[in-house]
C-alpha cells in the first residue's frame, strides 16, 4: 500500500482540500501504519512547548562567542605558522642566489640589462616579420578567401559579444 501521499498530509501543516480530507479520513480508518502515525502527530501537537531555563540563552550565547574567539585565534595561529613556514622555505631556496648577487650584484645587473635587450630585440624581429607576412600574404589569398576570413572572425566576434553579454547580465529574481 502506497503511504507515502497520506504520510505528507498528516506531517505537513498545509491546509487541505475537502477530496484530500475525505481520502485522509479513509485512508486513516483502513490503514493501522497512518492511524498510529495521526494519532502521534495530534500527541506532538498538543504537547507543551517547555521554556528554558532562566539564562539559558545568556550562557549559551556567552559560549558561543567565547568558542568564535578561539576559533579565530586558532586560524590566526594556523595562518601565521604557515606564512612563517613558507617564508623560511622561500627563504632557504633563496638564499644561495641572494647572497651570490650581494658578493657581486654587477654580473646581475650585466645579465637583467642583457635579457632585457635581447627581449626588446626579439619583439623588434617579430614585427618586423609580421609587416614582411602582411606586405605578402594579400597577393597570396584570393577575395574569396578573405571573405570567409573575415565571416569566420565576425562570427566568433558576435559569438565572444553575445557570451559577455550573457554572462554579464544580472538576473532577476536571484
Amino acid at each position: 500500500m502506497n503511504h507515502r501521499p497520506f504520510e505528507d498530509w498528516l506531517l505537513n501543516d498545509q491546509p487541505l482540500n475537502t477530496d484530500q480530507k475525505r481520502e485522509l479520513q479513509a485512508h486513516v480508518q483502513d490503514c493501522t501504519h497512518c492511524s498510529a502515525l495521526a494519532e502521534v502527530n495530534l500527541e506532538l501537537r498538543s504537547v507543551k512547548m517547555a521554556s528554558p531555563a532562566a539564562g539559558f540563552t545568556a550562557r549559551f550565547q556567552t559560549r558561543l562567542a567565547a568558542q568564535r574567539v578561539r576559533e579565530r585565534r586558532n586560524r590566526l595561529v594556523g595562518v601565521l605558522i604557515l606564512t612563517v613556514g613558507g617564508l623560511g622555505l622561500l627563504g632557504w631556496y633563496l638564499a644561495p642566489y641572494v647572497i651570490q648577487f650581494l658578493a657581486s650584484p654587477a654580473g646581475w645587473i650585466a645579465a637583467f640589462v642583457n635579457f632585457f635587450l635581447t627581449l626588446f630585440d626579439m619583439a623588434r624581429s617579430i614585427g618586423d616579420l609580421g609587416s614582411i607576412f602582411l606586405r605578402i600574404l594579400p597577393e597570396f589569398i584570393p577575395p574569396f578567401g578573405w571573405m570567409i576570413i573575415l565571416s569566420t572572425l565576425g562570427g566568433f566576434a558576435l559569438l565572444w559579444t553575445v557570451s559577455l553579454w550573457r554572462f554579464s547580465r544580472f538576473v532577476k529574481g536571484a
